[in-house]
């Protein structure tokens, strides 16, 4: 499904976790290009919008290690939906809801 970087941030307040994926850093900047700063509990984020106008984040919640060698990735979204089409844009599962 198509994918853009979301324009507007705010679309993506108020999202939650929905989900957990295992994959490389450099896959989802492959993927959804580099990622934005993160916030006080993460280094790095993507924010998506999916064609079918469903938002969803990408983030290394917690992670101490650097960004590049985080391998366990948090993804965020207003339902599960988010997580399902993140994790089939990486052709992977979605390991933890």
């Amino acid at each position: 499904m198509e994918h853009k970087k979301l324009a507007d941030p705010m679309k993506a307040n108020n999202t939650s976790f929905k989900g957990e994926v295992v994959t490389t850093y450099d896959r989802l900047v492959e993927l959804f290009g580099e990622p934005g700063r993160g916030g006080d509990k993460t280094q790095v984020e993507w924010e998506i919008e999916f064609e079918d106008g469903t938002i969803a984040t990408i983030y290394d919640w917690k992670e101490t290690i650097p960004p590049k060698d985080v391998t366990d990735w948090h993804i965020g979204g207003m339902n599960e939906l988010a997580s399902t089409l993140v994790a089939r844009e990486l052709g992977v599962r979605v390991v933890r809801w």
